[in-house]
């Protein structure tokens, strides 16, 4: 039996990856008590779609919601409870 075959591997991959709008898939959205939040940046951190912005100049959280799938991770991660989840669709 021969050797595996030897093949021409051109490279690199061709592909582009881009994010797609995924906000779309969001059931709830995260809402910020601008009273209880302290501006750490931990939900920032720990967000996995990198979605979430402190703007310490204008003291308040930014969310780019055509990212956000709403999944609460900066809500159980907030360490002052300052980020709870609220319905973003009514019932239909």
């Amino acid at each position: 039996m021969k050797g595996p075959m030897k093949r021409r591997i051109l490279g690199p991959c061709a592909t582009v990856f881009t994010a797609a709008n995924t906000g779309s898939w969001r059931l709830e959205r995260p809402d910020v008590d601008t009273d209880k939040c302290v501006h750490c940046g931990i939900c920032s951190q720990y967000c996995p779609v990198d979605c979430i912005r402190v703007n310490k100049a204008e003291a308040k959280i930014e969310f780019d919601w055509n990212y956000c799938k709403g999944c609460g991770i900066c809500a159980n991660e907030c360490p002052k409870h300052a980020i709870r989840l609220i319905e973003e669709r009514g019932n239909n």
